[in-house]
């Protein structure tokens, strides 16, 4: 039946497309292109439907199976047994299960790489931006509501006309309506509005200590980066941009969010110790990112903390795709935490995020399946955005466990939202209880617009950030058509001179991107 539904559903959107562009009747008749739209998504709904009957008759035969063959011994199953998950039992709106996996690998150790190769890109593109001219940020990167988006329900319906399911959207131009007013390297810098709670990671006692705090890191640190419910798309970076920013962290604010008997164990207190020692007043943590590349669009971004030695190395290929009503984003590529005093790498990756109902308000969630591992210590985290069940369920749900892989014991359980309240127990059966809406936000610093360079993403972007403060979408799209432009003769340009981009502070490592003169460098 869905195979007969699915060619009717063909021959009517090719009927559509057949008709003349103007007339009485015409390809870009409104109800047309709704019905040519709301038709597919029907049919993925429908699709969805009988996959979840599929899977909820073979659960059943499964678990009749399996109950005749534990009989009585379930009562002897640990409290701590990994449980399974609502994304394991369900598909999920829109998502393809098989889109994420929790498989924890241990990629090639940026330790390892040449260091020629390091010494000769650190010579050739030193870093010239002067952080004695920063001032503290005023900007709120809160985006107002789009509202039922009546004026614009026919650009988006001839744009949704013209997309196909799973098709992919890199080189697909979008309305400028939708946009946010920063780009997306500032983006990622905004994921670090909590970098008390990321200097905290390294006082760690114990490598378990370690892992947890980083955990809470990771899931408090997506709903400042992802601020408002409201589902824009920020500035694609065009290739050569770069943010920068640092943030000043007092002292006195760099403690962990939970205190247990460990933390005052001798390695713990030392730590604390040394900053005080120093005798300065505030820690400085600096973050740049760069568009290292351009096809396939990836961004690479670094963070560091020289006082703490800890930093993070990022490289993010964002790969979107049209599902119907929504718009998956995947975010392809991992980042690497070194904990350079305790000579530990923690290798993560993250979720794909998802803008639905963008047929009405469209809204943005979190999900899939992440992986934080450190090798050296054995201990691992996996992580799972669950997005909202096809019937039911809540919205931004995340769970975690912490896993010592060599005793296979789980330490740290968390459940709640990422964007809400989170719930951490641990294995000595403590619970705390996080409200990341009510965490301290430190603003980043940043120079002004007439200090940075030309290809900084502030600057770069000024008049379309202008235009979309006033109101005025028809000038802020020129701008960002005219920044297409240049970049596009740019790369033609590079194509007739056989010339090579080189970004300025990122090399090619692998299959990554690794930041050319990193903390790890100097141990």
């Amino acid at each position: 039946v869905m195979f007969q539904a699915e060619g009717q559903q063909k021959n009517l959107v090719n009927s559509i497309e057949s008709l003349p562009s103007r007339g009485p009747l015409s390809s870009l008749d409104q109800d047309l292109l709704l019905l040519k739209a709301t038709s597919a998504a029907t049919l993925s709904c429908l699709g969805e439907c009988l996959s979840i009957l599929q899977h909820n008759v073979c659960q059943a035969a499964q678990h009749i199976t399996h109950s005749h063959i534990q009989g009585s011994n379930t009562d002897n199953i640990s409290n701590w047994s990994r449980p399974k998950t609502a994304s394991e039992d369900h598909v999920k709106n829109g998502e393809l299960t098989r889109n994420n996996t929790s498989t924890i690998h241990q990629p090639h150790s940026p330790f390892h790489r040449n260091k020629e190769q390091l010494k000769d890109t650190e010579n050739s593109s030193s870093e010239s931006v002067d952080s004695s001219e920063e001032i503290t940020d005023t900007e709120d990167n809160e985006e107002e509501d789009l509202g039922v988006l009546d004026d614009q329900r026919s650009i988006i319906l001839h744009l949704l006309s013209q997309l196909k399911l799973g098709m992919d959207l890199t080189r697909v131009v979008l309305p400028t309506f939708i946009l946010e007013k920063r780009s997306l390297l500032e983006m990622y810098a905004n994921f670090m509005a909590h970098p008390d709670v990321f200097l905290a990671i390294t006082s760690g006692a114990t490598p378990e200590e370690r892992m947890i705090r980083f955990v809470e890191y990771y899931l408090t640190a997506f709903h400042e980066g992802r601020k408002g419910a409201v589902a824009k798309k920020p500035y694609n970076p065009i290739l050569g941009e770069s943010f920068h920013c640092t943030w000043g962290v007092q002292r006195d604010m760099v403690r962990p969010l939970r205190t247990t008997s460990s933390s005052l164990a001798p390695e713990a207190a030392h730590s604390s110790q040394i900053t005080s020692s120093e005798g300065l007043e505030s820690y400085r943590l600096r973050f740049v990112a760069e568009q290292v590349s351009h096809h396939p669009p990836v961004s690479g971004f670094y963070c560091e903390c020289k006082e703490q030695q800890i930093c993070v190395n990022t490289h993010v290929w964002t790969k979107s795709k049209f599902m119907g009503m929504s718009i998956g984003v995947s975010m392809v590529g991992e980042g690497i935490l070194h904990l350079v005093e305790h000579d530990e790498e923690y290798v993560f990756t993250l979720p794909s995020a998802y803008a639905r109902s963008i047929l009405t308000v469209p809204w943005v969630e979190l999900g899939g399946k992440v992986s934080i591992c450190c090798a050296k210590s054995g201990y691992s985290a996996a992580v799972t955005f669950h997005t909202k069940p096809f019937y039911g369920g809540k919205v931004h749900r995340v769970t975690a466990e912490v896993k010592h892989n060599p005793s296979g014991t789980i330490v740290c359980k968390a459940q709640g939202e990422w964007n809400g309240t989170l719930e951490f127990t641990y294995s000595s059966g403590e619970t705390k209880v996080i409200d990341t809406s009510k965490l301290p936000v430190i603003k980043k610093k940043i120079r002004p617009l007439e200090k940075q360079s030309q290809y900084e993403s502030r600057r770069l972007w000024k008049h379309v950030t202008a235009a979309l403060k006033a109101g005025d979408i028809d000038a802020a799209t020129e701008h960002k058509h005219q920044l297409e432009e240049k970049q596009r003769r740019e790369g033609k340009q590079r194509t007739a001179s056989s010339t090579t981009w080189k970004p300025k502070y990122f090399i090619k490592e692998g299959d990554g991107w690794v930041y050319h003169n990193p903390l790890w460098k100097t141990k």
